[in-house]
């Protein structure tokens, strides 16, 4: 692949993003231009109500289902026509909650050969951020504290950004089909069915007010197809290309003269389809809330989707290049986990370097992306968080903490793999007998193995904890990797550490490590 992101033959590489959401399931496929820009192909969306069977029962229904694996039947068809490429398909709230989530995400594997990642909170709100970055710039998002928030079918995502930064992230359960369905509202008149939502509303809200204070935000930025039609009917644009603005007033007028309709008769007034009119005045009802609660004036919608976050992490993944909004988030979200556990950060931070050092000098015999450098990152500054449960055993520690936490950017795949690189970087070695290592593909755990024994080698480097060794070159004889210190430092409890920890490292790379004074 090249780095314009074109196949050997010289053609633009296909990108598809499936999102399996609560109320549809939504297809995007784009290609990658020469000039490493973003063409989209094809948008395909299929009703299917997921989170109706989720948010009444808790599971889903063998219907349900079929009618589900029927839609993404098609979209393989149809993916199948443009040939080989990337694709990520997802699952939000529905799939997320459902008490047989994990199965039917295995009979989609099955029957279709996709592998289904199903979002975090944490994961969602970083997307939906993403792709309001990337076609808004950071100036919108940088206007003191900003909130940006999309309202699906299962819930509210929230997103509390700090010049530009995410501080907070949560999913409040009011979602547009999430409240119809728990409050029955179907069998209400239409001010009642209002009157009980708001209550639905305020009461949601009102949580989220006690993790941050949305007084104090200035820029509020929406995301989602019923705020997109909103602000199509009585929006005004902006100058930036893509956004509308809503106005209080607009809003409320607007849901003060409708938000008693039926949505058939929503559905009859704009000629939309039933399926879109159903969510209108639940979704703008939040956003009316939401706005209130809020110290910003107006609501500002944007013309874009998490797929559009997924596809820009897609396009990065062809280009090779990183993004560097998504490496400062999920670096500065390591360091958030690393401060609530206590951990020691000059330490941390010094194996961090010690890791990357490796990381580079070694390029040749791991043969491993920027991606996975990253999870060495994040590996390295986390993997001494389990002392704060306990010294004893605190790489197990470590790797249940991680496991159990959630990061800014990545996945869940992927977090399981920084806790498995954090929890060998002492004592033994994988075993046929660790679960949480064995429960990784083959392919995830060879990359744990080279990313461990890096760290297990860098950890020894500091075991003194005084950051006496500020770098070294790499020199690879016969079967010896030799690192030559700068400066004359004593060297005794380095060569030590190494004696106990760089048995993983010999046998993945087959070498040797010693290490010695430059002079």
């Amino acid at each position: 692949m090249s780095a314009a992101g074109q196949t050997p033959a010289g053609v633009p590489e296909v990108l598809t993003v499936i999102d399996i959401g609560s109320n549809a399931i939504r297809m995007e496929i784009a290609q990658v231009l020469p000039s490493g820009t973003l063409e989209i192909l094809e948008r395909l969306s299929r009703a299917v109500r997921l989170g109706q069977d989720v948010f009444r029962t808790g599971r889903l229904r063998a219907e349900t289902m079929r009618t589900a694996l029927a839609i993404l039947r098609d979209y393989r068809y149809v993916l199948n026509t443009y040939g080989p490429g990337r694709i990520r398909a997802v699952a939000t709230t529905a799939l997320r909650e459902a008490t047989n989530g994990d199965t039917f995400v295995d009979r989609i594997l099955m029957a279709t050969g996709l592998e289904v990642s199903v979002l975090s909170v944490a994961e969602e709100g970083r997307l939906i951020v993403s792709a309001v970055r990337h076609a808004a710039g950071d100036s919108l998002l940088k206007q003191g504290d900003a909130l940006v928030v999309e309202v699906s079918g299962g819930g509210a995502i929230m997103n509390v950004l700090h010049d530009g930064r995410i501080a907070a992230s949560q999913s409040l359960p009011i979602g547009s089909v999430r409240m119809q369905e728990v409050l029955s509202t179907g069998t209400m008149t239409g001010d009642r069915a209002v009157q009980m939502i708001r209550q639905q509303i305020a009461g949601a809200i009102s949580t989220f007010k006690g993790v941050f204070p949305l007084r104090s935000v200035q820029a509020f930025i929406v995301v989602g197809g019923d705020a997109r039609w909103a602000a199509a009917q009585f929006g005004k644009p902006l100058k930036e290309a893509g956004l509308r603005v809503v106005t209080k007033e607009a809003l409320d007028e607007w849901l003060n003269a409708r938000q008693s309709f039926t949505a058939d008769k929503l559905a009859r007034t704009y000629n939309i389809p039933f399926s879109d009119a159903e969510t209108i005045v639940p979704a703008l009802l939040v956003y009316q809330a939401l706005l209130k609660t809020t110290g910003a004036k107006e609501m500002i919608v944007t013309g874009v989707s998490m797929r559009d976050g997924i596809l820009q992490d897609l396009v990065a993944g062809v280009t090779g290049r990183q993004a560097d909004s998504l490496y400062r988030e999920v670096i500065q979200s390591a360091y958030a986990i690393g401060q609530k556990y206590r951990t020691d950060p000059a330490h941390a931070e010094h194996v961090r370097m010690l890791a990357v050092r490796l990381f580079d000098e070694l390029a040749n015999e791991h043969r491993l992306g920027a991606r996975h450098r990253l999870l060495l990152e994040v590996a390295a500054l986390l993997h001494d968080v389990g002392a704060f449960v306990s010294s004893r055993a605190r790489h197990k520690h470590s790797c249940y903490l991680i496991m159990n936490s959630e990061i800014l950017g990545l996945t869940q795949d992927e977090l399981i793999m920084v806790a498995n690189i954090a929890r060998y970087h002492r004592r033994s070695c994988p075993e046929p007998s660790h679960a949480e290592y064995m429960s990784m593909s083959r392919e995830r755990r060879m990359i744990v193995n080279k990313l461990a024994a890096i760290l297990r080698v860098a950890d020894a480097l500091d075991v003194s904890r005084t950051q006496q060794i500020k770098g070294f070159t790499c020199k690879i004889r016969k079967n010896e990797l030799t690192l030559s210190v700068e400066g004359n430092p004593d060297l005794i409890m380095e060569r030590r550490s190494l004696a106990e920890k760089a048995n993983m490292f010999a046998d993945i790379y087959g070498l040797d490590v010693l290490v010695e004074a430059a002079g």
